[in-house]
């Protein structure tokens, strides 16, 4: 097996290391608890640097070409899933800052793991990367407002901060990437062949991290913390795909809308949540089980629309 073979191996296998991270945070919280505060923070902009150097004019451009599935992917993306956010933590009556943290979920873009979703489930990979992209880089402005419109009743939410936040951790690491590979093509897809692992190992460290700090407290509200974060990737997913469907688009674009509007960036919210709710380490935790169970649910789903098309 040649380098570039293991990193996809290990890439593909990231449901598994979240899982992992998650379960060695929670019974040996030492090993992963010194991540915090600015670790988290320059993790996330590596992620996001990463997703730069892999993008290029011509993919800004492509956009062009098919602006009705991006733009109808980013109204599902910021009006689906906030709302679901917000139901869902009503229904289940969740203590006010494991609300907020799932509101928190809900407002931000899809994550980078949604591209390794779409790829392994035979969608439209190039169409999830520019939705990825357009969400992202709408998350500076709609996830400070939509926090802030939505959680603002619950607890007090610093909008200026969240975005801020976002500023530093998504505009500038993409900006850059993008720059780099724009003047220095050749060097950057050689790093960015070691993008996709160092994401992984990211999100890793912050899952753990996050879980590590608040063992005691996701103990306490584990059942209700798994639910939540179910029942919101899981209408993602499903109004994801069906609304693009009456929309009449074709098979393979709705499941990629399906998956992008399904998988949300937790790595963000988790950050977010700790750099702007300080006094309030709950609202961290949803971000966590977000990302285990919409990759749960993604790889499942990706595995059986993979079969699918093979049939087919």
């Amino acid at each position: 097996m040649n380098f570039k073979n293991l990193i996809n191996t290990f890439v593909n296998l990231y449901p598994v290391w979240i899982i992992g991270s998650s379960f060695i945070g929670f019974f040996f919280p030492p090993v992963f608890s010194w991540f915090s505060g600015s670790y988290m923070t320059w993790a996330l902009a590596i992620v996001m640097l990463g997703m730069g150097l892999t993008l290029s004019i011509d993919n800004f451009r492509h956009i062009l070409t098919i602006p009705g599935a991006v733009i109808t992917g980013a109204v599902i993306q910021y009006t689906v899933m906030p709302m679901a956010a917000l139901l869902v933590g009503k229904i289940l009556g969740l203590e006010t800052s494991l609300a907020v943290g799932l509101i928190l979920v809900g407002c931000c873009p899809g994550g980078t793991a949604s591209n390794v979703i779409t790829y392994l489930a035979r969608a439209n990979h190039a169409l999830s990367i520019i939705m990825t992209t357009v969400s992202t880089l709408l998350a500076i402005v709609f996830t400070p407002l939509l926090t802030k419109a939505l959680a603002g009743e619950l607890v007090p939410v610093d909008a200026l901060g969240i975005f801020l936040t976002t500023i530093k951790v998504i505009l500038i690491p993409v900006a850059i990437g993008v720059y780099c590979n724009y003047k220095f093509s050749k060097v950057a897809e050689k790093i960015a062949t070691v993008g996709p692992m160092t994401s992984v190992l990211a999100i890793v460290f912050i899952a753990g991290g996050i879980v590590a700090q608040s063992a005691e407290i996701v103990a306490t509200y584990v059942k209700s913390l798994f639910l939540g974060a179910a029942l919101l990737h899981i209408i993602g997913f499903i109004l994801g795909y069906y609304l693009t469907r009456v929309l009449k688009y074709k098979i393979k674009e709705a499941r990629t809308v399906s998956i992008e509007a399904g998988m949300q960036n937790g790595g963000l919210a988790a950050v977010l949540a700790k750099a702007n709710f300080p006094l309030q380490p709950l609202v961290a935790v949803p971000a966590v089980f977000s990302s285990v169970i919409q990759t749960l649910i993604g790889g499942i789903l990706a595995a059986y629309w993979q079969r699918k098309t093979t049939k087919e």
